[in-house]
């Protein structure tokens, strides 16, 4: 497995990105969008890979929503040990268990740095299953179509400077759509990056947290107003949950 470091390089989301998927793998790894963490949301083909995988990889608070779906032994983990947990799998599956990594959401919505690391560890094609994201589920609540929306994820290491522009160029031109980074570059640090790129302040923002849950909720302010919630990096330093997507309409 590849040793990233992803503020010098290469960064897995490249790797995973290289090539398209194999049309037909005999024996798969599948990457699973489990939705934005409600069982309702999760598609039966997604279900069907958890239920029937022998060993089953992803964030614990990922693996956490599906555990029940599934008799897999079950290798979580977080940022630190990652690169053993995706190790191991690999073993696994080599040795011909049936392998199922998870993935928030849909992995094409802010996963591919995770899954280019499944793609690097796994010696079989992996085959990417989209699920609904919390992303999608924003836009519908905010009546921002997809089609006239930039969407940006800030929620993956390295580098962000190219993103950041995306959204300042975008910005009351086109709806924007944004997962932020806990905790450094949440809805009122964005906001406040997009206030001194010349926004108007008083573009309509919506700060939509843990969409589909039951405490779903749903902050409508404004962008100037969202800045009084800029600064800090800990969860101390914003009213915002981890699990949120700021939406700022045109």
């Amino acid at each position: 497995m590849s040793d990233y470091d992803l503020d010098a390089g290469p960064d897995p989301a490249t790797f995973a990105a290289a090539e398209p998927e194999d049309p037909a793998p005999e024996t798969p790894v599948y990457a699973v969008g489990i939705g934005p963490g409600n069982p309702e949301f999760l598609t039966p083909r997604g279900e069907r890979a958890i239920r029937d995988a022998d060993v089953l990889v992803g964030f614990e608070t990922v693996v956490e929503f599906v555990a029940d779906l599934t008799d897999a032994d079950l290798l979580t983990c977080g940022y630190k040990d990652e690169a053993a947990a995706l190790e191991t799998f690999a073993e696994r599956v080599a040795a011909g268990e049936r392998g199922t990594a998870v993935l928030m959401g849909d992995p094409n919505h802010s996963g591919y740095q995770f899954l280019g690391k499944v793609d690097d560890a796994a010696d079989r094609p992996v085959r990417v299953v989209p699920g609904i994201s919390s992303l999608q589920v924003a836009a519908s609540r905010a009546r921002t179509p997809m089609e006239d929306s930039e969407f940006v994820t800030l929620h993956k290491s390295g580098d962000l400077t190219d993103d950041l522009d995306r959204l300042r160029a975008a910005v009351g031109d086109r709806h924007l759509l944004v997962l932020p980074r806990p905790f450094d570059l949440m809805p009122g640090d964005v906001a406040a990056e997009l206030l001194d790129a010349g926004a108007d302040p008083s573009l309509s923002a919506l700060v939509l947290e843990r969409l589909t849950h039951d405490d779903e909720s749903i902050t409508r302010t404004t962008l100037g107003s969202l800045t009084e919630h800029a600064g800090g990096s800990g969860p101390e330093s914003t009213p915002f949950s981890d699990l949120s997507v700021l939406a700022v309409r045109r």
